[in-house]
């Protein structure tokens, strides 16, 4: 990292929370600014996720505790 960079993550990291949290909402919507956002893909990941949430919550598919999952993971 250049120089320049660390000293301004070493400012920033002496902000208050809520300043912190603030300018961190800000370079994220810096991002999101920068890309072409394709509304279709947008509506498409929206369906996905209410899919999912449909299945959840009307018992189709079974959920797993995170517990679980991080204890399948570590036995990897």
């Amino acid at each position: 990292m250049a120089t320049e960079l660390n000293q301004i993550i070493r400012e920033a990291l002496d902000l208050p929370d809520e300043d912190r949290a603030t300018l961190a909402g800000l370079l994220i919507k810096s991002l999101e600014e920068d890309e072409d956002h394709d509304l279709d893909i947008e509506a498409a990941w929206a369906a996905e996720a209410e899919r999912r949430w449909s299945e959840i919550e009307s018992g189709a598919v079974k959920t797993i505790p995170w517990q679980e999952v991080r204890a399948r993971l570590f036995k990897r």
